[in-house]
């Protein structure tokens, strides 16, 4: 997800600085990138959607990679991409608002964790906003914004700014566990395992009631596969946490293709088998 946020504002021209920890994921990017350079150019011109800004090679320019918070001192917006934990965000959150100047807007990517709290580990509670990006977000239009109560009108001003800049359009939602999208769609995700689980359909049978029924482009476990199934459990356990809610807990199957490092696409195998063209590097744990 950090490559693809990264590849949005990089395609609309302008720099970036991309920050990982791991140095898999890191060596990794530039590749990954290019990946995604090309795929959206492709599916965008099948589309006749295809957006002005910079060409492929320009778009690569703009990017620079570090393993180093401190690249990114002089940053006017932040976005964190790290994965769905708590301690992770804390960590980072904290490293950034020491390093960043005053002015700088720290927009999570976050999916499950109330930005709140996110808020609270930083001295600016007033300049953190969510920004959660849908996959893969170079091809979605929409970002769901969530807004803290700490929140400030000049912070949300300026994030629907950075958005519309980069072409997309900001759908403010109030601050909540999982907000709107999430607090939804992780359990029907959940409840798509469960029922494959019992027996009740096969995996392609369960998306394609959707697909077929609802006219979902996508059914409930090849998203699920997508996301990453890892993710998925992270965020359902999130959600269990601050609502007090057992519905969020991670269904048997779910979780044992977790333990069992089946997460989906970028492991080659979840709710169904990938060939190894679809493999994608695992991002960083730490920060992205």
């Amino acid at each position: 997800m950090g490559v693809g946020v990264a590849q949005c504002f990089a395609e609309a021209g302008h720099p970036v600085v991309v920050v990982d920890n791991d140095p898999g994921a890191l060596a990794s990017g530039p590749a990954r990138l290019r990946a995604g350079i090309r795929t959206a150019t492709l599916l965008r011109r099948r589309s006749r959607q295809a957006r002005a800004g910079a060409t492929a090679s320009r778009t690569e320019s703009l990017v620079t990679w570090s393993a180093e918070l401190a690249d990114l001192a002089a940053a006017l917006l932040v976005v964190e991409c790290a994965r769905e934990d708590e301690d992770i965000k804390e960590k980072i959150l904290r490293e950034l608002d020491r390093i960043c100047g005053a002015e700088t807007i720290f927009a999570s990517n976050t999916s499950c964790i109330p930005v709140s709290r996110l808020g609270s580990f930083t001295a600016r509670p007033d300049r953190v906003i969510g920004t959660h990006f849908m996959n893969p977000a170079p091809l979605k239009d929409a970002v769901e914004v969530i807004r803290a109560p700490e929140t400030s009108d000049l912070t949300l001003e300026r994030t629907e700014g950075f958005l519309a800049r980069i072409g997309k359009h900001a759908l403010v939602v109030r601050d909540a566990p999982g907000f709107v999208t999430n607090r939804v769609l992780m359990l029907t995700l959940n409840e798509a395992a469960a029922v494959l689980g019992e027996g009740t359909a096969d995996a392609e049978t369960v998306d394609r009631v959707f697909q077929d029924c609802f006219g979902h482009p996508m059914g409930p476990l090849r998203t699920a596969d997508l996301i990453g199934l890892d993710t998925i459990a992270d965020s359902l356990e999130v959600l269990r946490r601050h609502t007090g809610e057992d519905r969020f807990r991670p269904c048997s199957l779910l979780a044992r293709l977790v333990a069992e490092g089946n997460v989906g696409r970028k492991s080659g195998r979840g709710f169904y088998q990938y060939s190894s063209q679809h493999l994608v590097a695992r991002e960083g744990t730490d920060h992205g």
